[in-house]
C-alpha cells in the first residue's frame, strides 16, 4: 500500500509535526516519534523533525497502516464549518475524536498536550451546542449555560468538549476552548477554531491585559468599598477528605489578582462586577469568600445554600482586536438584574504594579483557609486545573 498523504489545512497550520499527528491519530506519541525519526513520516517529500512547524498546504505522508491502527484517523481535509453548529449530525455518523486539555494534566495554556474527548458513538443524536454569541472563521464565542462542564470529569461525561467532538469529529482541527469556566458558571466562553487562534488567545491571556474577562456575581453580605478595589492573594490547590479539589490561600501559592466594583447593595447581599487579572482555579470564588463575601449558593466556599448552584456569570470579553462582547445573565426571580440595568464601562488598563502588588486589601480577610476544616457539604464534581478562573 502506498503512504497516505495529509494536506495541512489553514486551521491546522502552526502546529508542530508531532502535535499535528497526535491530533490526527489515536496513537502513542512515542510511536509517532519513532516514525518521524526513522523517515516513515515525510513533509513535502523530505525528511522532517518532530518539532518542525507546519504551514498551510504542507503535505505530510504517513505509513499506509497508520489509519488502520488509529480508530480516530481522518486524513481528509474537512472544514470545521459553523453549519455543524446549526445542523446537528447523528452521533453515529461521527467518528470518535481525541480525548484531551488539558482540561483541564494541564492546562488550557498547553495546547500541545490537549486530546480530544471521544465522541458519543451511541445511536442517540448528538447533544446540542450552546448558543453562538459571535463567530468568525477562527473563533466561536458560546453562551455557556450553568450546569454544563467545559470538560468531562468525575461523575459526568457530558461536557462542551465532548459535544464539540460529536459535531466536529471530522474537522482537521476540533474547535478547542481557550479557557475554562466552572460547571456552574454561565456566560461567554472563547473557543478557537484554528490552532493559530488558540495560540493567539493563550498569549493574550498570558499577558494579563490584552484580553479582559469580567464577571457578575451575587455575593453574601453588604460589600463596603464604594470605589473599585484590587484583591491580591496567593492560592494553591489541595484536596478535601472526599477527594475533590479545593483551593486555599497559601503563602507559597500562585499569585491571584482581580478588581472588584460593587454595582448594587442590599441588606444581605451585593452584586459585584469582577475584572480578572490572573486566571486561577476557583479564583473569584476563593478571593471573595476570603473577604467574607462568598457567592450565593457556593457551599464549597461558605456561601449560603440556594437551588441551582452559585450565581457567577462571565458577562464581558474585551478581545485583543478591540472588539467587546457583552452578554447579561438570564437570572430570574429574586436573582434577576434590576429593570433597566446598565453594565458600567470596562476599567482602563491596570498597571502591572497594581496587579502584582502585595499591599493589603481594604476589605477584611477571613481567617486563613489552612485553619479551617474541609467543607464536606458539597462534592464538586468538576475537574479543575490551573487556567480555570471562576
Amino acid at each position: 500500500m502506498p503512504p497516505q498523504a495529509i494536506v495541512v489545512t489553514r486551521e491546522e497550520a502552526g502546529q508542530k509535526l508531532l502535535q499535528f499527528l497526535a491530533r490526527r491519530f489515536a496513537l502513542p506519541q512515542a510511536m509517532l516519534h519513532r516514525w518521524i525519526r526513522s523517515g516513515q513520516v515525510r513533509r513535502n517529500g523530505g525528511r522532517c523533525k518532530p518539532f518542525d512547524r507546519l504551514e498551510m498546504g504542507d503535505e505530510v505522508r504517513v505509513p499506509p497502516f497508520a489509519a488502520s491502527m488509529s480508530e480516530r484517523a481522518d486524513v481528509g481535509p474537512v472544514s470545521a464549518s459553523s453549519d455543524a453548529v446549526r445542523n446537528v449530525p447523528d452521533a453515529a455518523a461521527s467518528r470518535p475524536a481525541p480525548s484531551r486539555h488539558d482540561r483541564d494534566g494541564h492546562d488550557a495554556m498547553q495546547p500541545s498536550r490537549q486530546r480530544r474527548p471521544k465522541a458519543d458513538t451511541s445511536l442517540q443524536p448528538a447533544r446540542p451546542l450552546p448558543p453562538v454569541v459571535a463567530e468568525t472563521p477562527d473563533l466561536f464565542i458560546f453562551d455557556k449555560p450553568a450546569g454544563l462542564a467545559v470538560h468531562p470529569g468525575t461523575g459526568h461525561t457530558d461536557s462542551l468538549t465532548t459535544r464539540l467532538a460529536q459535531h466536529f469529529a471530522k474537522a482537521p482541527f476540533m474547535p478547542t476552548p481557550a479557557h475554562r469556566l466552572d460547571r456552574d458558571t454561565s456566560g461567554l466562553l472563547l473557543v478557537a477554531r484554528s490552532y493559530a487562534m488558540l495560540r493567539t488567545l493563550h498569549e493574550a491571556f498570558a499577558s494579563h491585559d490584552a484580553l479582559v474577562k469580567e464577571y457578575l456575581a451575587w455575593v453574601a453580605g453588604c460589600w463596603q468599598p464604594a470605589a473599585p478595589v484590587t484583591l491580591h492573594d496567593r492560592l494553591s490547590k489541595g484536596a478535601e477528605a472526599s477527594g475533590f479539589e479545593r483551593v486555599a490561600s497559601d503563602d507559597e501559592g500562585a499569585e491571584a489578582a482581580c478588581t472588584v466594583r460593587c454595582l448594587l447593595r442590599e441588606q444581605h447581599r451585593s452584586l459585584l462586577l469582577v475584572t480578572l487579572h490572573t486566571g486561577r482555579t476557583h479564583q473569584i470564588r476563593v478571593q471573595l469568600s476570603r473577604r467574607g463575601h462568598p457567592l450565593l449558593g457556593d457551599r464549597k466556599y461558605g456561601g449560603p445554600p440556594r437551588m441551582g448552584g452559585f450565581l457567577l456569570h462571565a458577562v464581558r470579553l474585551c478581545l485583543p482586536s478591540g472588539v467587546v462582547h457583552t452578554l447579561l445573565p438570564r437570572w430570574t426571580g429574586n436573582d434577576a438584574l434590576p429593570q433597566g440595568f446598565i453594565l458600567p464601562e470596562p476599567l482602563g488598563p491596570v498597571p502591572a504594579s497594581a496587579i502584582h502588588a502585595d499591599s493589603a486589601c481594604p476589605c477584611p480577610r477571613a481567617p486563613s483557609d489552612r485553619d479551617e476544616g474541609p467543607d464536606r457539604e458539597e462534592a464538586d464534581t468538576d475537574t479543575v486545573t490551573e487556567g480555570r478562573d471562576a
